[in-house]
């Protein structure tokens, strides 16, 4: 970032405008923060800990000192480019990593273009920050990723349409953090991995320029890269070389190749994974409905519903013979209700959602074989991978927090014990006063564990959330936020959480 800092500032020179006008130094944005929880039973309850980009943890006292400085795009909206940057860094105890480099990236916008290098929290999209249950891609649960990422963050209205049309999205590639943490955490001869890569994609469309608008998108991610330590034969554990180089990047933004393990059966390169989402928008002076759906698949079974099934028999076993297809069923989703109440500051948002993940493609899995030429592309086994450690960072998934994530595991083994679930989740929240803000989540799930691992009866779990935030005067709030969890799925657990922030900014 050092290096990076004069190069922007001659940038800024050559636009022909004054170092004090364009200072990159100018109105720097600053945060100091102060967090503390303290819990009873097995851990921190789930939504103390929960979607808090993975600064957060499930130890029963836990807390950590936060400093930020930041220069925000924000700052040069008008012109035709921008520049900003950030460093966040917390000092904690009882976290995954006493050091916690939360966020240090720079970024460039040039029109509604932006490049970011660098982790940075980014929020979920489609969806509420603070009363949802979060994304089931590209959620707020776990720690940012460092990556270098293109965007179009906001809405472009496509030239001719008036306004009927927008278009928004990403592309990102990165490597994950939590090599060492996985060997800390991790049981003998247990899978691992090392030097992952990690890359996302994401695509908006936005239809209806007016009061009544409708977004459809689709939202992928992919682990690839490095090297995973597997089981290669039983009682023999070895390392295994993923693929590497350009192919493995260009198979990670459109799917293929296929695994170091794979011969006869060659599916795609990487752990990929990704959502179909959508949300109707209805919006008057007093109040604003939304509707919306999350749609989760693990491979092409659950992204298509559908499945080729045409194989020949005898020596055409593994042969393309016949126009033949499974269908299968639209069950797994997350079904979301927004409602608005301009109006109203005691209660002015309500968010109720449906998750339902028991299905994903059904029970059985089965490849083509010389005696049986039929192919079942059941047992989607979602955020778990046979070669890649799920779809986690640092013990946290990174979708939605409902799935349980690894952090949770008694036996040391770096896997989602429980992704066939259904759950309701409702959100409300309001500002009584100016300066007086809360919210208030309720959980309820039902899981039955993986088919692989599933549970010997369901288990079911309650979690709850009451917090309050004050805003006070210059620059200091202060929140307090209590926390519960009742059932055998997360264990009976209660607890206090606190938070004291100071905000500013820096004059040069």
């Amino acid at each position: 970032m050092r290096r990076l800092l004069p190069l922007l500032l001659c940038l800024c020179s050559v636009g022909g405008v004054s170092a004090q006008e364009r200072s990159l130094f100018d109105s720097l944005q600053y945060r100091a923060e102060m967090q503390g929880t303290l819990a009873g039973g097995d851990h921190s309850p789930l939504w103390l800990n929960a979607n808090k980009y993975g600064l957060s943890s499930l130890k029963k006292a836990n807390g950590y000192i936060r400093g930020a400085i930041m220069r925000p795009l924000s700052n040069d909206d008008g012109r035709r480019w921008g520049v900003g940057y950030g460093v966040d860094l917390a000092l904690a105890a009882g976290f995954t990593s006493t050091l916690v480099i939360q966020q240090a990236y720079i970024e460039a916008r040039w029109l509604k273009g932006v490049l970011t290098v660098g982790a940075k929290e980014q929020p979920m999209e489609l969806k509420n920050q603070e009363l949802s249950s979060g994304s089931q891609t590209l959620g707020i649960n776990a720690r940012p990723v460092p990556q270098v990422r293109i965007a179009l963050p906001d809405y472009w209205s496509i030239p001719g349409t008036r306004n009927w049309l927008a278009l928004k999205g990403h592309i990102a590639y990165g490597m994950t953090t939590d090599d060492r943490w996985q060997k800390d955490f991790k049981a003998p001869n247990t899978r691992y991995t090392e030097n992952t890569l990690y890359h996302s994609k994401a695509g908006y469309l936005r239809i209806g320029p007016k009061n009544i608008t409708f977004e459809l998108g689709l939202e992928m991610a992919s682990q690839f890269g490095g090297k995973s330590y597997v089981e290669i034969t039983p009682g023999n554990w070895g390392w295994v070389s993923n693929e590497s180089g350009f192919k493995s990047f260009w198979h990670a933004f459109i799917p293929g190749g296929g695994e170091s393990d794979e011969t006869t059966y060659r599916n795609a390169s990487g752990n990929i994974l990704g959502s179909w989402v959508a949300r109707f928008n209805y919006d008057t002076r007093n109040w604003a409905i939304s509707a919306y759906i999350d749609h989760y698949f693990e491979d092409h079974s659950s992204m298509f519903m559908l499945d080729y099934d045409g194989y020949g028999e005898g020596e055409e076993w593994n042969t393309r013979k016949k126009s033949k297809y499974l269908l299968y069923d639209f069950k797994d989703m997350l079904l979301g209700l927004e409602l608005k109440l301009k109006q109203n500051d005691w209660l002015n948002n309500i968010v109720l959602e449906y998750i339902y993940t028991k299905y994903q493609s059904g029970p059985v899995y089965h490849d083509r074989t010389k005696a049986f030429s039929d192919h079942i592309g059941g047992n989607d086994n979602y955020y778990n991978h046979h070669i890649f450690t799920g779809w986690q960072h640092w013990g946290q998934v990174m979708g939605n927090p409902l799935y349980l994530s690894p952090l949770y595991n008694d036996n040391g083994h770096i896997y989602v014990a429980n992704n066939r679930f259904v759950a309701w989740h409702l959100g409300i929240g309001g500002n009584p006063v100016s300066s007086l803000g809360y919210r208030f989540l309720a959980t309820y799930q039902t899981g039955l564990g993986t088919y692989d691992d599933p549970y010997m009866s369901p288990q079911y779990d309650l979690s709850l959330l009451a917090e309050v935030s004050w805003r006070l005067k210059g620059g200091w709030s202060l929140s307090g936020g209590f926390g519960m969890d009742k059932g055998k799925l997360r264990g009976e657990n209660y607890g206090v959480q606190f938070t004291l922030v100071k905000t500013g900014i820096i004059r040069k």
